[in-house]
Protein backbone atom coordinates (compact mmCIF):
# COMPACT_ATOMS: atom_id res chain seq x y z
CA UNK A 1 0.00 0.00 0.00
CA UNK A 2 1.28 3.37 -1.02
CA UNK A 3 2.04 5.92 1.74
CA UNK A 4 0.39 8.72 0.57
CA UNK A 5 1.06 12.77 1.94
CA UNK A 6 -1.76 14.07 4.51
CA UNK A 7 -3.20 17.19 5.37
CA UNK A 8 -4.91 17.24 8.41
CA UNK A 9 -7.43 20.39 8.46
CA UNK A 10 -9.03 21.04 11.69
CA UNK A 11 -12.44 22.42 11.64
CA UNK A 12 -13.10 25.82 13.91
CA UNK A 13 -16.61 25.91 12.49
CA UNK A 14 -16.05 28.06 9.10
CA UNK A 15 -18.37 27.73 6.37
CA UNK A 16 -15.75 27.36 4.13
CA UNK A 17 -13.88 24.40 5.91
CA UNK A 18 -15.22 21.68 3.08
CA UNK A 19 -13.57 24.17 0.11
CA UNK A 20 -10.40 23.61 2.00
CA UNK A 21 -10.44 19.87 1.83
CA UNK A 22 -12.03 20.66 -1.98
CA UNK A 23 -8.65 23.03 -2.48
CA UNK A 24 -6.50 19.90 -1.15
CA UNK A 25 -8.12 17.30 -2.91
CA UNK A 26 -7.89 18.70 -6.70
CA UNK A 27 -4.05 19.30 -5.98
CA UNK A 28 -3.62 15.36 -5.85
CA UNK A 29 -3.10 15.66 -1.66
CA UNK A 30 -5.28 13.49 0.20
CA UNK A 31 -6.45 15.07 3.27
CA UNK A 32 -9.35 14.83 6.09
CA UNK A 33 -10.83 17.24 8.40
CA UNK A 34 -11.42 16.77 11.91
CA UNK A 35 -12.94 18.71 14.91
CA UNK A 36 -10.47 21.11 16.11
CA UNK A 37 -10.49 19.63 19.76
CA UNK A 38 -8.24 16.93 18.48
CA UNK A 39 -5.47 16.41 21.13
CA UNK A 40 -1.66 16.35 20.14
CA UNK A 41 -1.26 12.43 20.75
CA UNK A 42 -4.28 11.80 18.64
CA UNK A 43 -2.83 14.44 15.80
CA UNK A 44 0.65 13.03 15.68
CA UNK A 45 -0.42 9.11 15.48
CA UNK A 46 -2.44 10.48 12.67
CA UNK A 47 1.09 11.33 11.17
CA UNK A 48 -0.09 14.76 8.85
CA UNK A 49 2.40 15.86 6.62
CA UNK A 50 1.13 19.30 7.18
CA UNK A 51 -2.25 20.77 9.14
CA UNK A 52 -4.22 23.66 8.26
CA UNK A 53 -6.18 25.69 10.95
CA UNK A 54 -9.42 26.61 9.23
CA UNK A 55 -11.48 29.73 9.50
CA UNK A 56 -14.34 30.15 12.35
CA UNK A 57 -17.43 32.49 13.61
CA UNK A 58 -15.53 32.51 17.08
CA UNK A 59 -12.95 35.51 18.73
CA UNK A 60 -9.97 34.06 20.63
CA UNK A 61 -11.32 35.64 23.61
CA UNK A 62 -14.83 34.04 23.59
CA UNK A 63 -15.82 31.81 26.71
CA UNK A 64 -15.16 28.28 25.30
CA UNK A 65 -13.67 29.37 22.50
CA UNK A 66 -12.29 26.69 20.57
CA UNK A 67 -8.19 26.54 20.61
CA UNK A 68 -5.35 24.70 20.36
CA UNK A 69 -2.35 22.54 21.94
CA UNK A 70 0.34 25.06 22.34
CA UNK A 71 2.63 21.88 21.48
CA UNK A 72 1.28 21.48 18.49
CA UNK A 73 2.25 25.43 17.38
CA UNK A 74 6.11 24.47 18.45
CA UNK A 75 6.10 20.93 17.32
CA UNK A 76 7.78 21.46 13.80
CA UNK A 77 5.17 20.11 11.53
CA UNK A 78 4.01 22.55 8.98
CA UNK A 79 1.17 24.77 9.70
CA UNK A 80 -1.24 26.75 8.06
CA UNK A 81 -3.59 29.26 9.71
CA UNK A 82 -6.36 30.73 8.11
CA UNK A 83 -8.32 33.54 9.46
CA UNK A 84 -9.47 32.37 12.94
CA UNK A 85 -6.75 30.18 12.87
CA UNK A 86 -4.25 32.69 12.45
CA UNK A 87 -5.74 34.60 14.91
CA UNK A 88 -5.30 31.35 16.98
CA UNK A 89 -1.90 31.13 16.38
CA UNK A 90 -1.32 34.76 16.97
CA UNK A 91 -3.16 34.50 20.48
CA UNK A 92 -0.95 31.21 21.43
CA UNK A 93 2.15 32.74 20.73
CA UNK A 94 1.71 36.31 22.46
CA UNK A 95 0.32 38.53 19.62
CA UNK A 96 -2.04 40.94 19.78
CA UNK A 97 -5.95 40.03 18.33
CA UNK A 98 -8.30 42.75 18.78
CA UNK A 99 -11.80 43.75 17.35
CA UNK A 100 -11.49 45.72 14.13
CA UNK A 101 -12.98 49.13 13.96
CA UNK A 102 -15.21 47.41 11.11
CA UNK A 103 -16.14 43.51 10.53
CA UNK A 104 -14.71 43.04 6.82
CA UNK A 105 -16.14 40.82 4.84
CA UNK A 106 -15.92 40.23 1.42
CA UNK A 107 -12.86 41.53 -1.57
CA UNK A 108 -10.29 43.32 -0.03
CA UNK A 109 -7.11 44.07 -1.33
CA UNK A 110 -3.91 43.02 0.62
CA UNK A 111 -0.26 44.25 -0.42
CA UNK A 112 2.58 41.09 -0.39
CA UNK A 113 5.45 42.09 1.94
CA UNK A 114 7.06 38.20 1.10
CA UNK A 115 7.20 34.80 2.51
CA UNK A 116 7.18 30.97 0.93
CA UNK A 117 2.90 31.36 1.11
CA UNK A 118 3.95 34.41 -1.45
CA UNK A 119 6.27 32.77 -3.89
CA UNK A 120 5.79 33.70 -7.04
CA UNK A 121 4.46 37.14 -6.09
CA UNK A 122 6.21 40.59 -6.49
CA UNK A 123 7.23 42.33 -3.60
CA UNK A 124 4.71 45.03 -3.15
CA UNK A 125 2.21 43.74 -5.07
CA UNK A 126 -1.68 44.40 -4.32
CA UNK A 127 -3.90 40.92 -5.02
CA UNK A 128 -7.55 40.84 -4.39
CA UNK A 129 -8.88 37.94 -1.48
CA UNK A 130 -11.53 37.42 0.47
CA UNK A 131 -11.77 38.40 4.07
CA UNK A 132 -14.38 37.31 6.74
CA UNK A 133 -13.63 38.60 10.14
CA UNK A 134 -14.48 40.47 13.24
CA UNK A 135 -11.34 40.51 14.64
CA UNK A 136 -8.04 40.75 13.31
CA UNK A 137 -4.17 40.89 14.23
CA UNK A 138 -2.56 43.98 15.59
CA UNK A 139 0.64 43.21 16.43
CA UNK A 140 2.56 39.76 15.22
CA UNK A 141 3.75 37.88 18.28
CA UNK A 142 7.74 38.01 18.97
CA UNK A 143 9.61 35.74 16.39
CA UNK A 144 6.98 36.16 13.52
CA UNK A 145 7.42 38.45 10.47
CA UNK A 146 4.62 40.18 8.74
CA UNK A 147 4.24 39.03 4.95
CA UNK A 148 0.84 40.97 3.81
CA UNK A 149 -1.25 43.79 4.71
CA UNK A 150 -4.68 45.46 4.26
CA UNK A 151 -6.62 48.61 4.91
CA UNK A 152 -8.39 47.22 7.37
CA UNK A 153 -5.82 44.19 8.65
CA UNK A 154 -2.37 45.43 9.64
CA UNK A 155 -0.81 42.01 9.70
CA UNK A 156 -2.97 40.21 6.93
CA UNK A 157 -0.29 37.50 6.45
CA UNK A 158 2.62 36.27 8.98
CA UNK A 159 5.50 34.01 9.12
CA UNK A 160 7.60 32.38 11.93
CA UNK A 161 10.99 33.25 11.90
CA UNK A 162 12.34 29.51 12.29
CA UNK A 163 9.66 27.23 12.37
CA UNK A 164 7.25 25.81 9.50
CA UNK A 165 4.30 27.86 10.76
CA UNK A 166 2.49 30.29 7.78
CA UNK A 167 -0.92 32.44 8.26
CA UNK A 168 -2.83 34.70 6.50
CA UNK A 169 -6.20 36.82 7.73
CA UNK A 170 -7.85 35.89 4.24
CA UNK A 171 -9.46 33.04 2.95
CA UNK A 172 -7.29 31.35 -0.10
CA UNK A 173 -9.59 28.44 -0.09
CA UNK A 174 -12.45 31.14 -1.51
CA UNK A 175 -12.64 31.50 -5.68
CA UNK A 176 -12.73 34.90 -4.88
CA UNK A 177 -9.43 34.88 -4.02
CA UNK A 178 -7.78 35.54 -7.17
CA UNK A 179 -4.73 33.39 -6.52
CA UNK A 180 -5.82 31.94 -3.31
CA UNK A 181 -4.84 28.19 -5.42
CA UNK A 182 -1.22 29.46 -5.37
CA UNK A 183 -0.96 30.30 -2.00
CA UNK A 184 -2.39 26.49 -1.52
CA UNK A 185 -0.44 25.25 -3.36
CA UNK A 186 2.89 26.91 -2.37
CA UNK A 187 1.65 25.34 1.65
CA UNK A 188 1.16 21.94 -0.19
CA UNK A 189 4.36 21.38 -2.23
CA UNK A 190 7.02 24.19 -1.48
CA UNK A 191 6.22 24.05 2.52
CA UNK A 192 5.29 20.62 2.74
CA UNK A 193 6.89 19.04 -0.17
CA UNK A 194 3.92 16.86 -1.01
CA UNK A 195 4.03 14.74 -3.76
CA UNK A 196 0.36 15.07 -5.26
CA UNK A 197 -0.16 11.77 -5.93
CA UNK A 198 -3.49 10.67 -4.70
CA UNK A 199 -5.45 9.99 -7.43
CA UNK A 200 -8.74 7.84 -9.02
CA UNK A 201 -6.73 5.42 -10.28
CA UNK A 202 -4.94 5.14 -7.19
CA UNK A 203 -7.40 5.05 -4.66
CA UNK A 204 -8.87 2.05 -6.31
CA UNK A 205 -5.95 -0.37 -6.34
CA UNK A 206 -5.50 0.66 -2.30
CA UNK A 207 -9.16 0.22 -1.28
CA UNK A 208 -9.63 -3.10 -3.38
CA UNK A 209 -6.42 -3.92 -1.17
CA UNK A 210 -8.47 -2.80 1.85
CA UNK A 211 -11.58 -4.67 1.03
CA UNK A 212 -9.83 -7.98 0.68
CA UNK A 213 -8.16 -7.99 3.44
CA UNK A 214 -11.29 -6.59 5.89
CA UNK A 215 -13.36 -9.30 3.96
CA UNK A 216 -11.25 -12.25 3.83
CA UNK A 217 -11.38 -15.67 1.49
CA UNK A 218 -14.49 -16.72 2.01
CA UNK A 219 -16.92 -13.80 3.30
CA UNK A 220 -19.76 -12.88 1.33
CA UNK A 221 -21.01 -9.32 0.77
CA UNK A 222 -24.11 -7.80 0.12
CA UNK A 223 -24.40 -4.26 -0.98
CA UNK A 224 -27.96 -2.15 -1.09
CA UNK A 225 -28.19 -0.85 -4.43
CA UNK A 226 -30.47 1.93 -4.85
CA UNK A 227 -29.54 2.55 -9.10
CA UNK A 228 -27.64 5.92 -8.14
CA UNK A 229 -23.50 7.26 -8.49
CA UNK A 230 -22.91 6.51 -5.26
CA UNK A 231 -24.36 2.69 -4.42
CA UNK A 232 -23.15 2.18 -7.88
CA UNK A 233 -19.50 3.25 -7.87
CA UNK A 234 -19.19 1.47 -4.45
CA UNK A 235 -20.75 -1.76 -5.61
CA UNK A 236 -18.68 -1.93 -9.10
CA UNK A 237 -15.58 -0.96 -6.74
CA UNK A 238 -16.48 -4.22 -4.35
CA UNK A 239 -17.50 -6.62 -7.05
CA UNK A 240 -13.64 -5.96 -8.46
CA UNK A 241 -12.21 -6.93 -4.50
CA UNK A 242 -14.62 -10.25 -4.04
CA UNK A 243 -16.30 -11.08 -7.74
CA UNK A 244 -18.94 -13.15 -6.87
CA UNK A 245 -19.10 -13.04 -3.67
CA UNK A 246 -20.94 -9.84 -3.79
CA UNK A 247 -25.10 -9.58 -3.84
CA UNK A 248 -26.15 -6.80 -4.89
CA UNK A 249 -29.92 -5.97 -3.52
CA UNK A 250 -31.99 -3.81 -5.23
CA UNK A 251 -35.18 -2.88 -2.93
CA UNK A 252 -37.81 -1.50 -4.34
CA UNK A 253 -39.36 0.45 -1.66
CA UNK A 254 -42.05 1.95 -4.03
CA UNK A 255 -40.48 5.56 -3.71
CA UNK A 256 -38.48 5.40 -6.50
CA UNK A 257 -38.56 7.61 -9.77
CA UNK A 258 -40.24 6.94 -12.82
CA UNK A 259 -39.11 3.60 -14.80
CA UNK A 260 -35.75 3.11 -12.11
CA UNK A 261 -36.42 0.05 -11.17
CA UNK A 262 -36.41 -1.30 -14.59
CA UNK A 263 -33.07 0.86 -15.36
CA UNK A 264 -31.12 -0.66 -12.73
CA UNK A 265 -32.26 -3.86 -13.30
CA UNK A 266 -30.84 -3.49 -16.96
CA UNK A 267 -27.67 -1.81 -15.88
CA UNK A 268 -26.98 -4.05 -13.64
CA UNK A 269 -27.56 -7.40 -14.65
CA UNK A 270 -26.92 -7.27 -18.57
CA UNK A 271 -24.07 -4.89 -18.97
CA UNK A 272 -22.08 -5.32 -15.43
CA UNK A 273 -22.91 -9.02 -14.82
CA UNK A 274 -22.88 -8.74 -10.98
CA UNK A 275 -25.63 -10.51 -8.99
CA UNK A 276 -28.65 -8.57 -8.51
CA UNK A 277 -31.34 -9.26 -5.86
CA UNK A 278 -34.74 -7.21 -6.75
CA UNK A 279 -36.77 -7.00 -3.89
CA UNK A 280 -40.54 -5.48 -4.12
CA UNK A 281 -41.01 -3.97 -0.35
CA UNK A 282 -43.22 -1.32 -1.75
CA UNK A 283 -46.35 -2.28 0.59
CA UNK A 284 -44.11 -2.82 3.32
CA UNK A 285 -42.53 0.54 3.22
CA UNK A 286 -45.57 2.79 2.82
CA UNK A 287 -47.02 1.58 5.49
CA UNK A 288 -44.61 1.88 8.26
CA UNK A 289 -44.49 5.69 6.53
CA UNK A 290 -48.74 6.06 6.77
CA UNK A 291 -48.77 9.09 8.48
CA UNK A 292 -45.43 10.08 9.19
CA UNK A 293 -45.16 14.00 8.13
CA UNK A 294 -41.31 14.56 10.28
CA UNK A 295 -38.64 14.46 7.87
CA UNK A 296 -36.07 12.69 10.43
CA UNK A 297 -38.77 10.30 11.44
CA UNK A 298 -39.19 9.01 7.75
CA UNK A 299 -35.08 8.84 7.50
CA UNK A 300 -35.44 6.72 10.55
CA UNK A 301 -37.79 4.40 9.79
CA UNK A 302 -36.51 3.95 5.67
CA UNK A 303 -33.25 2.90 7.69
CA UNK A 304 -34.32 0.43 9.47
CA UNK A 305 -37.35 -1.12 7.42
CA UNK A 306 -34.00 -1.25 4.70
CA UNK A 307 -32.45 -3.82 7.36
CA UNK A 308 -35.31 -5.51 8.23
CA UNK A 309 -35.54 -6.62 4.36
CA UNK A 310 -31.88 -6.78 4.19
CA UNK A 311 -32.12 -9.48 7.34
CA UNK A 312 -34.55 -11.30 5.26
CA UNK A 313 -32.75 -11.26 1.84
CA UNK A 314 -29.61 -12.05 3.24
CA UNK A 315 -30.83 -15.48 4.40
CA UNK A 316 -31.61 -16.20 1.15
CA UNK A 317 -28.42 -15.23 -0.55
CA UNK A 318 -26.65 -17.59 2.19
CA UNK A 319 -25.84 -17.77 5.82
CA UNK A 320 -21.79 -16.50 5.44
CA UNK A 321 -23.22 -13.09 4.76
CA UNK A 322 -20.94 -10.68 6.56
CA UNK A 323 -20.46 -7.29 5.08
CA UNK A 324 -22.97 -4.65 3.94
CA UNK A 325 -21.50 -2.14 1.09
CA UNK A 326 -23.60 1.03 1.61
CA UNK A 327 -22.13 4.56 -0.16
CA UNK A 328 -21.55 7.00 2.20
CA UNK A 329 -19.64 10.21 1.16
CA UNK A 330 -17.01 12.32 2.80
CA UNK A 331 -20.06 15.10 2.74
CA UNK A 332 -22.43 12.98 4.69
CA UNK A 333 -19.69 12.28 7.36
CA UNK A 334 -18.80 15.79 7.30
CA UNK A 335 -22.31 17.51 8.13
CA UNK A 336 -23.10 14.57 10.83
CA UNK A 337 -20.18 15.92 13.17
CA UNK A 338 -19.86 19.12 14.50
CA UNK A 339 -16.86 21.28 14.27
CA UNK A 340 -16.42 20.98 18.41
CA UNK A 341 -16.69 17.24 18.34
CA UNK A 342 -19.40 17.01 20.63
CA UNK A 343 -22.84 16.36 19.78
CA UNK A 344 -23.56 17.20 16.80
CA UNK A 345 -26.11 20.49 15.61
CA UNK A 346 -27.64 18.30 12.78
CA UNK A 347 -28.78 20.00 9.85
CA UNK A 348 -30.43 16.85 8.50
CA UNK A 349 -29.66 12.45 9.34
CA UNK A 350 -28.15 11.27 6.66
CA UNK A 351 -29.44 7.78 5.76
CA UNK A 352 -26.24 6.09 5.04
CA UNK A 353 -24.86 7.89 8.26
CA UNK A 354 -27.45 7.89 11.15
CA UNK A 355 -30.61 6.24 9.87
CA UNK A 356 -29.27 2.77 10.49
CA UNK A 357 -30.17 0.91 13.90
CA UNK A 358 -27.33 0.20 16.30
CA UNK A 359 -28.47 -3.74 15.78
CA UNK A 360 -26.55 -3.96 12.92
CA UNK A 361 -25.90 -7.87 11.90
CA UNK A 362 -23.39 -6.98 9.38
CA UNK A 363 -20.03 -5.26 9.29
CA UNK A 364 -20.15 -2.11 7.51
CA UNK A 365 -18.04 -1.36 3.96
CA UNK A 366 -17.90 2.22 2.99
CA UNK A 367 -15.50 2.42 -0.11
CA UNK A 368 -15.97 6.16 -0.69
CA UNK A 369 -16.28 7.50 2.78
CA UNK A 370 -13.32 9.54 2.01
CA UNK A 371 -14.47 10.41 -1.49
CA UNK A 372 -16.69 14.11 -2.48
CA UNK A 373 -18.97 13.70 -5.29
CA UNK A 374 -17.05 14.77 -8.10
CA UNK A 375 -14.06 12.38 -7.00
CA UNK A 376 -16.86 9.79 -6.93
CA UNK A 377 -17.56 10.43 -10.75
CA UNK A 378 -14.14 10.09 -11.30
CA UNK A 379 -14.01 6.69 -9.28
CA UNK A 380 -16.54 5.64 -12.12
CA UNK A 381 -15.49 6.71 -14.93
CA UNK A 382 -11.99 4.99 -13.86
CA UNK A 383 -13.72 1.48 -13.34
CA UNK A 384 -15.55 1.57 -16.77
CA UNK A 385 -19.04 2.56 -15.21
CA UNK A 386 -21.45 4.05 -18.50
CA UNK A 387 -21.57 7.74 -18.37
CA UNK A 388 -25.61 7.57 -18.03
CA UNK A 389 -24.41 6.32 -14.37
CA UNK A 390 -22.05 8.25 -13.39
CA UNK A 391 -23.06 11.19 -14.81
CA UNK A 392 -26.71 10.86 -12.79
CA UNK A 393 -27.55 13.54 -10.36
CA UNK A 394 -27.85 12.53 -6.77
CA UNK A 395 -30.51 10.91 -5.42
CA UNK A 396 -31.33 10.36 -1.82
CA UNK A 397 -31.50 7.08 0.11
CA UNK A 398 -34.95 7.68 1.55
CA UNK A 399 -35.81 8.40 -2.52
CA UNK A 400 -39.70 10.46 -3.05
CA UNK A 401 -40.30 10.39 0.69
CA UNK A 402 -38.36 13.40 1.17
CA UNK A 403 -39.66 15.06 -1.42
CA UNK A 404 -43.08 15.02 -0.10
CA UNK A 405 -43.76 17.33 2.34
CA UNK A 406 -46.48 15.36 4.48
CA UNK A 407 -47.96 12.31 4.30
CA UNK A 408 -46.60 9.81 2.03
CA UNK A 409 -48.88 7.47 0.04
CA UNK A 410 -49.42 6.39 -3.16
CA UNK A 411 -51.67 9.01 -4.62
CA UNK A 412 -49.21 11.61 -3.91
CA UNK A 413 -45.79 9.64 -5.47
CA UNK A 414 -47.95 9.10 -8.77
CA UNK A 415 -48.43 12.78 -9.07
CA UNK A 416 -44.42 13.53 -8.58
CA UNK A 417 -43.08 10.87 -10.29
CA UNK A 418 -44.92 12.49 -13.30
CA UNK A 419 -43.99 15.92 -12.50
CA UNK A 420 -40.44 15.24 -11.57
CA UNK A 421 -39.93 12.88 -15.30
CA UNK A 422 -41.29 15.78 -16.97
CA UNK A 423 -38.73 18.31 -15.49
CA UNK A 424 -35.96 16.33 -15.93
CA UNK A 425 -37.06 15.41 -19.78
CA UNK A 426 -37.58 19.04 -20.76
CA UNK A 427 -33.74 19.69 -18.89
CA UNK A 428 -32.37 17.15 -20.96
CA UNK A 429 -33.89 18.48 -24.18
CA UNK A 430 -32.69 21.64 -23.48
CA UNK A 431 -29.12 20.30 -23.27
CA UNK A 432 -28.44 21.48 -19.45
CA UNK A 433 -28.61 18.49 -17.40
CA UNK A 434 -25.02 18.43 -17.26
CA UNK A 435 -25.06 21.73 -16.14
CA UNK A 436 -26.57 21.44 -12.65
CA UNK A 437 -25.30 19.78 -10.31
CA UNK A 438 -29.25 18.12 -9.15
CA UNK A 439 -32.30 18.64 -10.28
CA UNK A 440 -35.61 17.46 -8.66
CA UNK A 441 -39.02 18.26 -7.95
CA UNK A 442 -41.39 18.87 -4.54
CA UNK A 443 -44.78 18.07 -3.79
CA UNK A 444 -45.87 20.73 -1.19
CA UNK A 445 -48.57 20.27 2.05
CA UNK A 446 -50.74 23.04 -0.01
CA UNK A 447 -53.45 23.74 -2.40
CA UNK A 448 -54.33 26.37 -4.13
CA UNK A 449 -56.40 28.09 -6.34
CA UNK A 450 -56.13 28.17 -10.11
CA UNK A 451 -58.32 27.99 -13.62
CA UNK A 452 -57.85 25.56 -15.65
CA UNK A 453 -60.09 25.51 -18.95
CA UNK A 454 -63.51 27.32 -17.90
CA UNK A 455 -63.56 25.57 -14.03
CA UNK A 456 -61.89 26.88 -10.98
CA UNK A 457 -59.67 24.24 -9.48
CA UNK A 458 -58.24 24.05 -6.03
CA UNK A 459 -55.20 21.32 -6.91
CA UNK A 460 -51.39 20.58 -5.52
CA UNK A 461 -48.34 22.62 -5.71
CA UNK A 462 -44.86 21.43 -6.60
CA UNK A 463 -41.77 23.17 -6.16
CA UNK A 464 -39.09 22.57 -8.76
CA UNK A 465 -35.36 23.21 -7.57
CA UNK A 466 -32.19 22.91 -9.81
CA UNK A 467 -28.60 23.85 -8.41
CA UNK A 468 -25.16 24.25 -9.11
CA UNK A 469 -22.30 22.55 -6.86
CA UNK A 470 -19.22 20.92 -6.72
CA UNK A 471 -19.58 19.03 -3.74
CA UNK A 472 -22.87 19.22 -2.24
CA UNK A 473 -21.83 20.98 0.30
CA UNK A 474 -22.29 24.50 -0.51
CA UNK A 475 -25.16 24.97 -3.93
CA UNK A 476 -26.26 28.36 -6.31
CA UNK A 477 -29.82 27.85 -7.51
CA UNK A 478 -29.71 27.43 -11.12
CA UNK A 479 -31.06 30.37 -13.75
CA UNK A 480 -32.94 29.01 -16.34
CA UNK A 481 -33.61 30.07 -19.62
CA UNK A 482 -37.44 32.00 -18.87
CA UNK A 483 -38.63 29.60 -21.89
CA UNK A 484 -37.64 26.37 -20.80
CA UNK A 485 -38.72 27.03 -17.62
CA UNK A 486 -42.38 28.15 -18.81
CA UNK A 487 -42.46 25.09 -21.19
CA UNK A 488 -41.39 22.80 -18.13
CA UNK A 489 -44.45 24.43 -15.79
CA UNK A 490 -46.78 24.50 -18.83
CA UNK A 491 -46.46 20.50 -19.61
CA UNK A 492 -46.52 19.81 -16.07
CA UNK A 493 -49.25 22.02 -15.13
CA UNK A 494 -51.49 20.57 -18.29
CA UNK A 495 -50.28 16.74 -17.67
CA UNK A 496 -49.81 15.70 -14.22
CA UNK A 497 -53.68 15.62 -13.09
CA UNK A 498 -53.85 17.18 -9.62
CA UNK A 499 -51.63 20.12 -10.27
CA UNK A 500 -52.39 23.85 -11.07
CA UNK A 501 -49.47 25.73 -9.90
CA UNK A 502 -45.56 25.58 -10.18
CA UNK A 503 -42.93 27.18 -8.66
CA UNK A 504 -39.23 27.13 -8.52
CA UNK A 505 -36.82 27.72 -5.46
CA UNK A 506 -34.24 30.05 -5.50
CA UNK A 507 -32.30 29.41 -2.46
CA UNK A 508 -28.54 28.90 -1.94
CA UNK A 509 -26.92 26.04 0.44
CA UNK A 510 -26.62 28.26 2.90
CA UNK A 511 -28.57 29.03 4.17
CA UNK A 512 -31.38 26.57 2.55
CA UNK A 513 -29.99 22.89 2.56
CA UNK A 514 -30.73 21.01 -1.29
CA UNK A 515 -32.97 18.81 -0.50
CA UNK A 516 -36.54 20.33 1.76
CA UNK A 517 -36.36 17.74 4.31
Amino acid sequence: MTEHDRILILDYGSQFTQLIARRVREAHVYCEIHPSNRDLPWIKSWNPTGVILSGGPNSVYDQDAPTADRALIQSGVPILGLCYGMQLVAHLSGGEVIPAARREYGRAMVRVEGGPLFEGFSHGEETPVWMSHGDHVDRAPTGFRVTASSENSPVAGMDHESLPIYCVQFHPEVAHTARGREILNNFLFGICHCKGDWTPGNFIDEEIAKIRELVGPAARVICGLSGGVDSSVAAVLVHRAVGDRLTCIFVDHGLLRLHEREQVTQTFQRHLGIDLRVVDARRLFLDRLAGVTDPEEKRRRIGHTFIDVFEQEAKAVGTDIGFLVQGTLYPDVIESVSPSGGPSVTIKTHHNVGGLPERLPFKLIEPLRELFKDEVRQVGRELGLPEEMVGRHPFPGPGLAIRILGDVNEPALEVLRKADAIYIEEIRAAGLYDDIWQAFAVLLPIRSVGVQGDFRSYDQVVALRAVTSRDGMTADWYPFPPDVMARISNRIANEVKGVNRVVYDVSSKPPATIEWE
